[in-house]
């Protein structure tokens, strides 16, 4: 929880943050406007993020025109700053973070990119 406060807080002045809990799902999160996914992208929080969950901890929600590349078992070779860009470079593009509590197959945080 404290991740997903922590990156509406980190989107600055433009606020549009909407919570998103998914009680059912074990987990909460945040949608992410375009202008906040690209704030938060270009900062430091997906690398402090990253400090304390590692990539090999997070799960990602890939578009199907993504050019992030997924392996033959579905793991995503990205980073989070990687992930977060590629939404950020889509003019509608925006991302959804969601925490898992507890983890899910071993991920603590989830992000699902939104485009067109």
């Amino acid at each position: 929880m404290a991740v997903a406060a922590g990156l509406a807080a980190g989107a600055g002045a433009a606020q549009a943050a909407v919570p998103v809990v998914q009680i059912d799902q074990g987990r909460v999160g945040v949608a992410l406007s375009h202008q906040e996914t690209a704030a938060i992208a270009d900062g430091p929080l997906p690398a402090v993020i990253s400090m304390f969950v590692p990539l090999s901890r997070m799960g990602a929600g890939l578009q199907p025109d993504t050019t992030i590349y997924k392996d033959d078992k579905g793991g995503v070779h990205a980073s989070l700053r990687q992930v977060m860009s590629e939404a950020a470079d889509h003019p509608d593009g925006s991302v959804t973070l969601f925490v898992n509590v507890p983890s899910k197959g071993g991920r603590v945080l989830d992000v699902y990119q939104n485009w067109g």
